[in-house]
């Protein structure tokens, strides 16, 4: 196991380590496709998951139909006893988010021989008796890249690692565009560019349901009934301001960034921009699905959870204690044009809305970790969906006038 390590050193391992994560997730879900359990959209991969009952946050936990959940926590290059307290944190009393999950996967730098020897009957103290440990050796790891993406990584480094994304984004562009093999695709820029703003099974039913190509997939044009998420950091510009050491600002901001892009794909949505501390997420586009206005509510409660563990990780990095955390979210529901940047292209393109308007009004007015919507977004909302939510006094949203709104305290 790695320790002593020099600020450097660590800075680099953290980005290594959110590398790692964003690869197991794939690996999880790219299993599950493989055994035939269930299609892509149906196996459930979140990032972040708080655990209540001790105030922890799960890396990953996977969730397919028909089996029990399981959890995912990246511990590579952590010491053994750094190994032990996280797990034990999180892991030595069952909580809802724990409960009835079959066992918790750790991946580790320790070679085959002492993980099963010495790491995991250790590990395996420290977790509830309920909960099976699964070790993944970075042997292990490299056998699993090789065996569903076809790559060969001869050694968990940032470049190895980078050119295992390149074959599972390929991957990904086969089942989301198909073609003549996986061995012969190569993601274009236009592809790419869609496996970017959308999850690769969401592509695929776009493909099949109305037989569009690439370029057909994200049309310039009206869209109608569009819900755009808007989120945003709490105490920004605070977290900025104290937090001496550049290197930790990028790291909490590219964590951000990479999982609150996560939830908005995941959920089916479009990630349409990152601006700063502000993510924001549109849904309903190109087509609007049955379940847009839920997936969009999901969405917002997944990027309160990646909001809350950002926030959390960055401050126990500096000394000034913030005056809030978490996220603000403002949703809003309304008709929506694509532009784009370049005369008749499909990789750059931008998008105008009252919606993102009242949304960015909207998330202005929430409170930490707390959800406002309009009040059409709301009203289409399936009553189950309704119940938790307040009406609050009419927002003032200036050009716009006075919108009526509704928040989903936290």
């Amino acid at each position: 196991m790695i320790s002593d390590k020099s600020g450097e050193t660590e800075r680099h391992l953290s980005q290594l380590r959110l590398l790692l994560e964003e690869l197991c997730c794939d690996l999880c879900l790219f299993d599950h496709v493989a055994e035939g359990t269930a299609p892509p959209e149906r196996i459930v991969v979140d990032r972040e998951v708080p655990l209540e009952e001790t105030g922890a946050f799960a890396d990953i936990r996977v969730t397919a139909p028909g089996q029990a959940p399981y959890f995912v926590e990246i511990k590579y290059a952590y010491t053994r006893e750094q190994i032990r307290t996280h797990l034990r944190r999180k892991y030595g009393r069952l909580g809802p988010e724990s409960r009835g999950a079959s066992r918790v996967v750790v991946v580790v730098d320790a070679d085959d021989e002492t993980a099963e020897q010495e790491l995991k009957p250790d590990l395996r103290e420290q977790i509830h008796p309920s909960l099976e440990v699964q070790l993944w050796t970075e042997a292990r790891l490299r056998a699993l890249i090789r065996q569903r993406f076809g790559v060969e990584v001869r050694s968990i480094s940032e470049e190895d690692l980078l050119e295992a994304r390149v074959a599972i984004d390929r991957a990904k562009g086969f089942y989301a565009f198909g073609g003549q093999s996986p061995e012969t695709y190569v993601n274009d820029p236009l592809r790419s560019e869609l496996l970017f703003h959308f999850d690769f099974w969401r592509l695929r039913q776009l493909r099949e349901a109305h037989s569009l190509a690439p370029q057909d997939i994200l049309r310039t044009g009206a869209y109608d009934s569009v819900a755009v998420v808007l989120s945003d950091l709490c105490s920004f510009s605070g977290y900025v301001r104290d937090t001496p050491e550049q290197d930790l600002i990028r790291h909490c901001l590219t964590s951000f960034y990479s999982k609150a892009r996560y939830e908005i794909i995941k959920k089916g949505g479009m990630l349409y921009q990152i601006i700063g501390d502000s993510v924001v997420g549109l849904f309903g586009i190109p087509d609007r699905r049955a379940d847009s206005l839920r997936d969009a509510l999901l969405a917002a409660r997944g990027l309160m959870s990646v909001s809350a563990s950002v926030s959390h990780h960055w401050q126990r990095h500096i000394d000034h204690l913030q005056p809030a955390s978490g996220c603000r979210i403002g949703i809003a529901l309304g008709d929506l044009q694509i532009v784009s940047y370049r005369p008749f292209s499909r990789t750059h393109i931008g998008a105008i809305s009252d919606a993102i308007n009242i949304a960015a009004r909207l998330q202005k007015v929430a409170e930490p970790n707390e959800v406002v919507v309009s009040n059409t977004f709301y009203s289409q909302l399936d009553p189950v969906l309704q119940a938790p939510f307040r009406e609050m006094e009419p927002v003032e949203a200036h050009n716009l006038g006075r919108i009526r709104a509704w928040k989903l305290p936290a």
